[in-house]
């Protein structure tokens, strides 16, 4: 018997048994991390190849010409980045209660953690519908993947050389680089309900920890700070 304790603590002991976690990191969060670190380097090679395009061009579309006008009221004209900084401020504000919701668990506060997803996934929903009358907005207007508007000199700056090229690349990048990021907002939202169901069912309160909350909010947090960068390359820039 003592044989067996001895060779099992042996084993135990060998370089291939494993030790302590690197950092001190609970092995999820640090998976985590890799997996935000990799759609990190996917998303800067979207921006980096649309900021090539944007200053090698002669001649690009003016966003304060673009994104002129609000969704579902009379404004048309005169209104640049009134919309897209409403969108801005809902994800930044679903941000701060995930930020709660994560606090909350650390007291195991069910209730309020509850609270604070159930304002999360309602910021991601509304995001999203904004997204979708933008997206409706500017289709209507003739602009979408492949195709221009009828008035160029709309989207053009006064001095620019007008070329329906450019407004195709910048219409292409514009739906794929905000679609890419709505598929993560819309997934994010997805998996905050999931870990909301399990809240409200109780699983993280008997397990005596809320962990799940705190990586799902790494992930919600990184998918605000990506719009921060789509929202300076395409609105402000």
């Amino acid at each position: 018997m003592s044989t067996t304790v001895s060779q099992i603590d042996e084993v135990k002991t060998t370089p291939w048994a494993g030790g302590r976690s690197p950092f001190a990191v609970e092995y999820g969060k640090m998976m985590m991390w890799f997996f935000l670190l990799s759609d990190a380097f996917t998303f800067s090679s979207l921006l980096i190849a649309y900021g090539a395009l944007r200053f090698s061009a002669v001649s690009w579309p003016a966003a304060d010409h673009v994104f002129q006008s609000v969704p579902l009221t009379s404004v048309e004209h005169g209104a640049p980045l009134v919309f897209v900084g409403i969108m801005t401020f809902i994800l930044i504000m679903s941000s701060v209660t995930m930020v709660l919701a994560v606090e909350a668990g650390h007291r195991n506060s069910r209730k309020e953690v509850i609270g604070w997803m159930v304002a999360t996934v309602i910021g991601g929903f509304m995001f999203l519908g904004c997204q979708a009358l933008e997206w409706s907005h500017l289709h209507h207007e003739g602009f979408w993947w492949g195709s221009i508007p009828e008035h160029l000199n709309e989207y053009f700056t006064k001095d620019a050389t007008i070329s329906a090229s450019y407004t195709q690349q910048f219409a292409n990048l514009f739906f794929t680089i905000t679609g890419f990021h709505g598929f993560h907002v819309f997934s994010g939202v997805i998996i905050n309900i999931v870990i909301l169901i399990n809240t409200i069912a109780g699983t993280y309160q008997k397990r005596g920890s809320y962990l799940m909350v705190e990586k799902v909010g790494l992930y919600w947090h990184f998918v605000d700070l990506v719009w921060v960068f789509v929202f300076t390359f395409f609105y402000l820039v």
